[in-house]
């Protein structure tokens, strides 16, 4: 039932309408219309609020009375949507307050600070397309020297995307202590995601380990995109090889260690399929395009690289992000020690 005091300000406003029937009074309907929206009332009250203001005003035709009848009950449908559409808006905003959860949520998984190693050049973008990534990237530092890596992607996008990718993360700081190698890791990791995961996502990873003191990058696949090797000596780029079955597909999957050796300015480029998989003028971006993007930037500093690159894709592509986008870039820089032994041979 609408309130009295709401019937007393309709009919004020009906009957200032129709003595004056200026903007002042229809300025006041509106108004009110807005009120009665923010209390939920429904078309079928407001189509007897409005008859009975009409009788109060003075006498109303017989068939003008009936008339309301008919009305009301068509406002019924009308009242039924509108109540519908309420619920809609409700769940929608619950929904937002969750999302908004699970981004926050997923940004306490990636890590905070990139680490700093001196013969290292380390740089990062990662943009989620929508408000919760299906894409995630870790580093863990071991000691002064090892640091290990991840980049893969979470099939699925939101909420569900955000739980996979915390299962993930703890699942790796748990076996990170044992020391497991990039292979052995990705065959704990499988079985993890294999047990706990809906049977129609899976997770494609880049699982490596980085020596400083060496510069060797051991690192095993779990059906990610491949990513590239710059070889400074030959200024070419070069595929990275390996594979194997995305984590969550099969319990008992094998996975093969490979091991690279970087030489001085010698660059490392991990991707997700949000870099290669664009749209540039209604075709899709080949990789030999994304070779020369990449050739036209390799000068600079592993994180000039990262930004010029997806500055240039984002331009290309109209400034749209159809995907997840994420890149980590590894240059391998001439140590301290190497460059102090250098300048005393110079001398």
């Amino acid at each position: 039932m609408v309130a009295r005091g709401l019937e007393e300000e309709y009919v004020k406003i009906l009957r200032d309408y129709l003595s004056g029937q200026g903007e002042d009074q229809l300025y006041g309907a509106q108004q009110l219309g807005k009120w009665l929206l923010s209390r939920e009332i429904s078309p079928e009250e407001l189509t007897d609020l409005h008859g009975r203001a009409l009788e109060k005003l003075g006498e109303v035709p017989e068939f003008v009375r009936a008339s309301f009848s008919i009305l009301t009950e068509v406002m019924i449908e009308y009242g039924i949507e509108h109540r519908s559409v309420n619920s809609w808006k409700s769940r929608h905003q619950q929904m937002e307050s969750e999302i908004a959860v699970a981004s926050a949520m997923q940004q306490t998984l990636l890590p905070r600070e990139i680490p700093v190693y001196p013969s290292v050049d380390i740089g990062l973008v990662s943009v989620a397309a929508n408000q919760i990534s299906g894409d995630f990237y870790n580093f863990i530092s071991h000691d002064d020297q090892r640091f290990s890596l991840t980049i893969a992607d979470i099939t699925g996008k939101g909420i569900p995307a955000a739980m996979c990718m915390s299962m993930v993360k703890y699942a790796m700081d748990s076996l990170g202590e044992i020391m497991l190698g990039p292979d052995d890791m990705l065959r704990h990791l499988n079985r993890v995601v294999e047990r706990n995961i809906d049977p129609s996502m899976f997770v494609t990873m880049l699982l490596g380990s980085y020596d400083t003191n060496t510069h060797r990058f051991r690192y095993a696949v779990a059906g990610h995109e491949p990513g590239f090797l710059y070889r400074a000596k030959t200024g070419r780029f070069y595929d990275l090889e390996g594979q194997g079955a995305a984590l969550g597909l099969c319990p008992d999957t094998q996975y093969e260690e490979q091991e690279i050796q970087l030489e001085k300015d010698d660059v490392l480029i991990l991707l997700t399929d949000g870099v290669t998989e664009r749209k540039i003028n209604r075709c899709y971006l080949q990789r030999d395009e994304l070779v020369s993007y990449l050739q036209a930037e390799v000068g600079g500093s592993a994180q000039q690289l990262a930004d010029a690159l997806y500055s240039k894709l984002l331009l290309l592509s109209r400034f749209e992000l159809p995907d997840d986008y994420t890149m980590i870039v590894l240059r391998r820089n001439e140590s301290i020690a190497g460059r102090e032994a250098k300048d005393g041979s110079d001398n």
